[in-house]
Protein backbone atom coordinates (compact mmCIF):
# COMPACT_ATOMS: atom_id res chain seq x y z
CA UNK A 1 0.00 0.00 0.00
CA UNK A 2 1.49 3.52 -0.80
CA UNK A 3 1.39 6.54 0.43
CA UNK A 4 -0.72 9.50 -0.32
CA UNK A 5 0.48 12.70 -1.22
CA UNK A 6 -1.11 14.48 1.74
CA UNK A 7 0.02 11.93 3.81
CA UNK A 8 3.84 12.44 3.08
CA UNK A 9 3.30 16.00 3.33
CA UNK A 10 2.29 15.38 6.96
CA UNK A 11 5.52 13.09 7.10
CA UNK A 12 8.09 15.30 5.91
CA UNK A 13 6.28 18.64 6.54
CA UNK A 14 5.87 20.24 3.63
CA UNK A 15 3.22 21.05 0.98
CA UNK A 16 1.09 18.96 -1.09
CA UNK A 17 2.67 22.03 -4.04
CA UNK A 18 5.94 21.16 -3.36
CA UNK A 19 5.57 17.68 -3.74
CA UNK A 20 3.34 18.46 -6.93
CA UNK A 21 6.65 20.79 -8.12
CA UNK A 22 9.31 17.81 -7.73
CA UNK A 23 7.38 15.88 -9.67
CA UNK A 24 6.23 18.10 -12.54
CA UNK A 25 10.56 18.97 -12.46
CA UNK A 26 11.44 14.62 -12.25
CA UNK A 27 12.57 15.24 -9.16
CA UNK A 28 10.26 12.89 -6.90
CA UNK A 29 7.74 11.20 -9.23
CA UNK A 30 5.62 8.74 -6.88
CA UNK A 31 6.46 5.27 -7.83
CA UNK A 32 2.21 4.31 -8.02
CA UNK A 33 -0.75 5.95 -8.94
CA UNK A 34 -4.44 4.65 -7.21
CA UNK A 35 -6.88 3.64 -9.62
CA UNK A 36 -8.32 7.00 -9.48
CA UNK A 37 -5.05 8.31 -10.93
CA UNK A 38 -3.54 9.85 -7.63
CA UNK A 39 -0.03 9.68 -6.57
CA UNK A 40 1.05 6.97 -4.30
CA UNK A 41 4.27 6.97 -2.90
CA UNK A 42 6.18 3.81 -1.39
CA UNK A 43 9.11 3.40 1.00
CA UNK A 44 11.78 3.85 -1.85
CA UNK A 45 10.04 7.63 -2.67
CA UNK A 46 10.15 8.11 0.95
CA UNK A 47 13.90 7.98 1.11
CA UNK A 48 14.86 9.90 -1.60
CA UNK A 49 12.54 12.64 -0.69
CA UNK A 50 14.49 12.77 2.65
CA UNK A 51 17.81 13.33 0.62
CA UNK A 52 16.18 16.05 -1.50
CA UNK A 53 15.18 17.79 1.78
CA UNK A 54 18.68 17.15 3.04
CA UNK A 55 20.26 18.89 0.23
CA UNK A 56 17.83 21.71 -0.07
CA UNK A 57 17.94 22.57 3.96
CA UNK A 58 22.23 22.64 2.81
CA UNK A 59 20.84 25.54 0.01
CA UNK A 60 21.32 23.40 -3.09
CA UNK A 61 19.22 23.99 -6.11
CA UNK A 62 16.73 21.51 -7.21
CA UNK A 63 18.74 21.11 -10.48
CA UNK A 64 21.80 20.53 -8.57
CA UNK A 65 20.21 18.16 -6.65
CA UNK A 66 18.70 15.83 -9.71
CA UNK A 67 22.58 16.05 -11.03
CA UNK A 68 23.69 14.39 -7.52
CA UNK A 69 20.99 11.76 -7.14
CA UNK A 70 21.60 10.42 -10.67
CA UNK A 71 24.88 9.43 -9.49
CA UNK A 72 25.04 9.96 -5.76
CA UNK A 73 28.59 8.42 -5.62
CA UNK A 74 30.09 10.23 -8.66
CA UNK A 75 28.89 14.01 -7.61
CA UNK A 76 27.73 14.03 -4.01
CA UNK A 77 31.00 14.31 -2.25
CA UNK A 78 32.40 17.01 -4.90
CA UNK A 79 28.89 19.34 -4.69
CA UNK A 80 28.92 19.04 -0.72
CA UNK A 81 32.72 19.98 -0.52
CA UNK A 82 31.49 22.97 -2.67
CA UNK A 83 28.63 23.56 -0.57
CA UNK A 84 30.97 23.68 2.72
CA UNK A 85 32.81 26.26 1.17
CA UNK A 86 30.04 28.16 0.18
CA UNK A 87 28.03 27.85 3.59
CA UNK A 88 31.21 28.78 5.49
CA UNK A 89 32.32 31.87 3.41
CA UNK A 90 28.03 32.81 3.93
CA UNK A 91 28.72 32.58 7.72
CA UNK A 92 32.02 34.84 7.83
CA UNK A 93 30.07 37.27 6.34
CA UNK A 94 27.01 37.15 8.51
CA UNK A 95 29.57 37.32 11.39
CA UNK A 96 30.69 40.04 9.74
CA UNK A 97 27.60 41.93 9.41
CA UNK A 98 26.51 41.36 12.89
CA UNK A 99 29.44 42.82 14.14
CA UNK A 100 28.87 45.66 11.80
CA UNK A 101 25.30 46.41 12.98
CA UNK A 102 26.61 45.86 16.75
CA UNK A 103 29.16 48.83 16.10
CA UNK A 104 26.39 50.53 14.34
CA UNK A 105 24.35 50.28 17.31
CA UNK A 106 27.24 50.98 19.44
CA UNK A 107 28.10 54.39 17.62
CA UNK A 108 24.36 55.05 17.56
CA UNK A 109 24.45 55.56 21.24
CA UNK A 110 28.18 57.64 22.00
CA UNK A 111 29.61 60.38 19.91
CA UNK A 112 27.82 63.32 18.93
CA UNK A 113 24.97 64.06 21.74
CA UNK A 114 22.96 66.62 19.31
CA UNK A 115 19.68 66.21 17.89
CA UNK A 116 19.24 66.36 14.51
CA UNK A 117 17.92 69.90 14.83
CA UNK A 118 21.13 70.87 16.50
CA UNK A 119 23.55 68.64 14.38
CA UNK A 120 22.02 70.50 11.50
CA UNK A 121 22.58 74.05 12.98
CA UNK A 122 26.30 72.63 13.95
CA UNK A 123 27.96 71.15 11.70
CA UNK A 124 26.14 72.29 8.24
CA UNK A 125 27.62 70.86 5.71
CA UNK A 126 29.57 68.40 7.22
CA UNK A 127 27.69 65.05 7.28
CA UNK A 128 28.02 62.99 9.63
CA UNK A 129 28.18 59.12 7.39
CA UNK A 130 27.13 56.18 9.48
CA UNK A 131 28.66 53.84 7.13
CA UNK A 132 32.27 55.51 7.34
CA UNK A 133 32.03 56.00 11.21
CA UNK A 134 30.81 52.46 11.58
CA UNK A 135 33.90 51.50 9.38
CA UNK A 136 35.83 53.33 11.55
CA UNK A 137 34.48 51.58 14.78
CA UNK A 138 35.39 48.23 13.81
CA UNK A 139 39.07 49.29 12.28
CA UNK A 140 39.97 51.15 15.12
CA UNK A 141 37.68 49.80 17.75
CA UNK A 142 41.32 48.56 20.04
CA UNK A 143 42.81 51.66 19.63
CA UNK A 144 42.48 52.92 23.03
CA UNK A 145 43.01 56.89 20.78
CA UNK A 146 40.01 56.34 19.46
CA UNK A 147 37.77 55.23 22.37
CA UNK A 148 38.84 57.92 24.52
CA UNK A 149 38.06 60.23 21.42
CA UNK A 150 34.91 58.55 21.07
CA UNK A 151 34.03 59.35 24.67
CA UNK A 152 35.21 62.83 25.00
CA UNK A 153 33.34 63.19 21.87
CA UNK A 154 30.07 62.70 23.84
CA UNK A 155 30.75 65.06 26.12
CA UNK A 156 30.94 67.92 24.18
CA UNK A 157 28.28 70.39 24.64
CA UNK A 158 26.48 72.20 21.94
CA UNK A 159 28.43 75.69 22.65
CA UNK A 160 31.44 73.19 22.80
CA UNK A 161 30.74 71.96 19.36
CA UNK A 162 30.18 74.94 17.80
CA UNK A 163 33.15 76.28 18.49
CA UNK A 164 34.99 72.89 17.48
CA UNK A 165 33.09 73.83 14.06
CA UNK A 166 34.18 77.82 14.07
CA UNK A 167 38.21 76.60 14.65
CA UNK A 168 37.54 73.38 11.45
CA UNK A 169 36.60 76.04 9.24
CA UNK A 170 38.93 78.91 10.19
CA UNK A 171 42.13 75.99 9.71
CA UNK A 172 39.84 74.94 6.46
CA UNK A 173 39.84 78.64 4.83
CA UNK A 174 43.90 78.87 5.32
CA UNK A 175 44.90 75.44 4.14
CA UNK A 176 42.57 75.78 0.74
CA UNK A 177 44.21 79.10 0.61
CA UNK A 178 47.82 77.85 0.85
CA UNK A 179 47.26 75.06 -1.66
CA UNK A 180 45.00 77.65 -4.12
CA UNK A 181 48.45 79.58 -3.90
CA UNK A 182 50.82 76.99 -4.73
CA UNK A 183 52.51 76.00 -1.44
CA UNK A 184 54.51 73.22 -1.54
CA UNK A 185 53.14 70.62 0.65
CA UNK A 186 56.12 70.13 2.42
CA UNK A 187 56.58 73.73 3.08
CA UNK A 188 56.54 75.57 6.27
CA UNK A 189 53.17 77.04 5.57
CA UNK A 190 51.12 73.51 4.89
CA UNK A 191 53.52 71.88 7.98
CA UNK A 192 52.16 74.27 10.10
CA UNK A 193 48.85 74.13 8.97
CA UNK A 194 49.03 69.99 9.59
CA UNK A 195 50.51 70.93 13.12
CA UNK A 196 47.17 73.06 13.97
CA UNK A 197 45.03 70.62 12.84
CA UNK A 198 46.72 68.02 15.05
CA UNK A 199 47.01 70.10 18.40
CA UNK A 200 43.47 70.87 17.30
CA UNK A 201 42.75 66.74 17.74
CA UNK A 202 44.66 66.75 20.86
CA UNK A 203 42.71 69.30 22.40
CA UNK A 204 39.02 68.29 21.48
CA UNK A 205 39.07 64.57 21.30
CA UNK A 206 42.41 62.94 22.32
CA UNK A 207 46.08 63.11 22.59
CA UNK A 208 47.63 62.87 18.96
CA UNK A 209 51.07 62.15 18.33
CA UNK A 210 52.27 62.79 15.01
CA UNK A 211 52.27 58.35 14.35
CA UNK A 212 48.06 58.36 14.83
CA UNK A 213 47.84 62.17 12.81
CA UNK A 214 49.94 60.01 9.79
CA UNK A 215 47.46 57.22 10.31
CA UNK A 216 44.43 60.08 10.15
CA UNK A 217 45.53 61.79 7.23
CA UNK A 218 46.14 58.39 5.37
CA UNK A 219 42.87 57.78 5.73
CA UNK A 220 41.74 60.90 4.36
CA UNK A 221 43.77 60.72 0.91
CA UNK A 222 41.97 57.00 1.04
CA UNK A 223 38.40 57.24 1.90
CA UNK A 224 36.58 60.55 0.26
CA UNK A 225 34.07 59.82 3.00
CA UNK A 226 36.86 60.37 5.86
CA UNK A 227 37.82 63.65 4.23
CA UNK A 228 34.43 65.39 3.98
CA UNK A 229 34.65 65.11 7.74
CA UNK A 230 37.26 67.94 7.54
CA UNK A 231 36.34 69.39 4.20
CA UNK A 232 32.90 69.53 2.80
CA UNK A 233 32.57 68.19 -1.01
CA UNK A 234 31.82 72.08 -1.42
CA UNK A 235 35.17 73.01 -0.42
CA UNK A 236 37.51 70.50 -1.76
CA UNK A 237 40.01 70.46 -4.62
CA UNK A 238 41.56 67.57 -7.15
CA UNK A 239 44.48 66.74 -4.77
CA UNK A 240 43.66 68.59 -1.42
CA UNK A 241 43.30 65.42 0.74
CA UNK A 242 46.63 64.18 -0.43
CA UNK A 243 48.25 67.66 -0.38
CA UNK A 244 47.24 67.37 3.45
CA UNK A 245 49.00 64.07 3.91
CA UNK A 246 51.86 64.82 2.43
CA UNK A 247 52.16 68.08 4.98
CA UNK A 248 50.90 65.74 7.72
CA UNK A 249 53.79 63.29 7.22
CA UNK A 250 56.63 66.49 6.50
CA UNK A 251 55.39 67.92 9.65
CA UNK A 252 55.49 64.42 11.94
CA UNK A 253 59.35 64.47 10.15
CA UNK A 254 60.15 68.13 11.42
CA UNK A 255 58.49 67.52 15.03
CA UNK A 256 61.04 64.10 14.92
CA UNK A 257 64.24 66.38 14.19
CA UNK A 258 62.91 68.67 16.37
CA UNK A 259 62.71 66.36 19.31
CA UNK A 260 66.48 65.16 18.36
CA UNK A 261 67.79 68.05 18.04
CA UNK A 262 66.39 69.28 21.57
Amino acid sequence: MGYSVGQVAGFAGVTVRTLHHYDKAGLLCPSDRSPAGYRLYDDADLARLQQILFYRELGFPLDEIATILEDPQANALDQLRARHRLLTEQITKLQRLVEVAEQAMEVQQTGVRLTPEERFEVFGEIAFDLSYATEAQLKWRHSEGHQRSMARAATHSKEDWAQIMAEAAAWRQRLTAAFDAGEPADGERAMDLAEEHRRHISRWFTPCPTAMHGRIADDFAADPRAFALVVPPSEQRPGLAAYLRTAVHANAVRQADASDES
